[in-house]
Parts: C-alpha cells; sequence; structure tokens
C-alpha cells in the first residue's frame, strides 16, 4: 500500500491511496487531470509520447508533494500499451483508476476527402488505444472487484460537426465503447464513465495538419454559437468527480463539459 499524507484537519483525500494512470499527460487536459489526481493523494502514472513533458509534469507533482513516474508512451502501438499497464503493477503492485485522455484531431476534412492514412491514425490514437488499455487493465479490475475508467471523448462524439469527419467518428465510437462497458461491468465494481468536453483552451490544435477549407468553413457555424472556452483545470474536475466515490452510481454514462455550447 503506497501511503500518501492526509490534507490538514486529517480529511481524507478523494483519492487516497489510489494508483491513477493517464494517458496524454504531458499537457493540456491530461496534465491537469495528473495534477488534481495527485492533489488529491492518488500516485499518478504520467503517460505521453513526449517524454520530456512528461517528465516536467512528474517535476510539478512532486513539487506539490505528490507521487508519480513519467512513462514514454505510443498510444497507437498495442506494445506500448502492454508496457505501461505492466509497469504501473510492477512499480505500485495495482491500477485503480484508468483515464484515457490521449488524442488527436483531423484536419476537418469532410468524408469525400478523407485519406486513409489519416483516418488510420485518428482510429488509432483516439479510438483503438482506448480499447486496448480497457481490455489491459480489465483483468486487474474484476481480480480486485474494483476499478474506474474515465475515457476523454468529445462534444464530436456527440453531435456531428465539431470537427472533421475521422474525428467525429472516432469520438462516437469512444462514446459507445463506453457505455457497453460501463453496462457489461457494472456488477463487478467497475465503473466507466467519459467526458465529452467542448471546446477547451489546450495544445490540441498543434496536432492538425493541412486543414481543409471546406469542412473549417463548415464547422464554424457551430463555433459561433459556443459562449466560451474551458480551460484544462475544468475538464480536470469533471474528471475527479467521476474518478471518486462521489460518482459512485454514475457508469457507462458520458458527462458533457462545454459551458452550455451544445445546450442550444
Amino acid at each position: 500500500m503506497v501511503a500518501i499524507a492526509k490534507k490538514e484537519g486529517g480529511k481524507s483525500m478523494k483519492l487516497q491511496d489510489k494508483i491513477a494512470v493517464v494517458t496524454g499527460a504531458a499537457s493540456g487536459m491530461g496534465k491537469a487531470i495528473a495534477l488534481t489526481f495527485a492533489k488529491e493523494g492518488a500516485c499518478v502514472v504520467v503517460s505521453d509520447l513526449n517524454e520530456d513533458g512528461a517528465k516536467t509534469t512528474v517535476t510539478e507533482i512532486e513539487a506539490i508533494g505528490g507521487k508519480a513516474i513519467a512513462l514514454k508512451t505510443n498510444v497507437a502501438l498495442e506494445e506500448d500499451i502492454q508496457h505501461l499497464i505492466d509497469t504501473t503493477v510492477k512499480t505500485y503492485g495495482r491500477v485503480d483508476i484508468l483515464v484515457n485522455n490521449a488524442g488527436i484531431m483531423d484536419g476537418m476534412e469532410p468524408a469525400a476527402d478523407i485519406v486513409d492514412e489519416k483516418w488510420d491514425r485518428v482510429f488509432a490514437i483516439n479510438t483503438t488505444s482506448v480499447m486496448r488499455s480497457t481490455r489491459k487493465v480489465l483483468p486487474l479490475f474484476l481480480e480486485q472487484q474494483s476499478g474506474v475508467i474515465v475515457n476523454i471523448a468529445s462534444a464530436g462524439g456527440l453531435y456531428g460537426a465539431r470537427a472533421g469527419a475521422a474525428y467525429t467518428a472516432s469520438k462516437h465510437a469512444v462514446v459507445g465503447f463506453t457505455k457497453n462497458t460501463g453496462f457489461m461491468y457494472a456488477d463487478k465494481g467497475i465503473r466507466c464513465n467519459a467526458i465529452a468536453p467542448g471546446a477547451v483552451i489546450t495544445n490540441i490544435s498543434s496536432t492538425m495538419t493541412n486543414i481543409n477549407e471546406y469542412g473549417a468553413a463548415k464547422q464554424q457555424l457551430g463555433l459561433a454559437l459556443n459562449p466560451r472556452a474551458g480551460s484544462a483545470d475544468e475538464i480536470a474536475k469533471v474528471a475527479l468527480f467521476l474518478a471518486s466515490e462521489d460518482s459512485s452510481f454514475l457508469n457507462g454514462t458520458v458527462v458533457t463539459a462545454d459551458g452550455g455550447w451544445t445546450a442550444y
């Protein structure tokens, strides 16, 4: 058992002694989630393709008295996901929480302009990685009869034109996978939920190349309805809620966190 200090006044932290794996945690929402989880008592495995960025996140966690390790992970590779979870178990003895946050955008391409290479890459990172990491932790969760999975979906996984066709389809798949997983293992002490963020200020736009003018113009129509952009910290608070016992009766559902964008 990993010992984590309690907050002043003896109040337990929301993730006291939990072991959490967060993918894409070198920046943006993943980094904010990792830091928030650490503040609430979790030991965090900071996973990202950007190893230097992951190490920086660990340094920031350690600076606030938390515990974390960094692991370079290409979530598009099965062997990297295997290594991620195996190393977590070797280091901490178990996994309690999995946050599937790693993801990339497409280039706003509508269906007629999709190329197979872009489609395959978007799905490998946004969708297949979620399946593989979930598949990897489930035997652990089943053995211990407990475990929480938080998937980062998107408003683009609920509606049709918040991005291009590939990204939209990939995030719709994450939503469906979340619902199926939550239902299938609900009686095993396992919960699986997702967050559907709206526009959030992160560096994910850096993954966009060769922006499709037609698709981008169409997508702008919906952006005109967006009340405001959110922060990574605001999404991290939702992730904390879903990872903790505060959401013990939530399973197989999607929490939309978009400032009211999709309420129209």
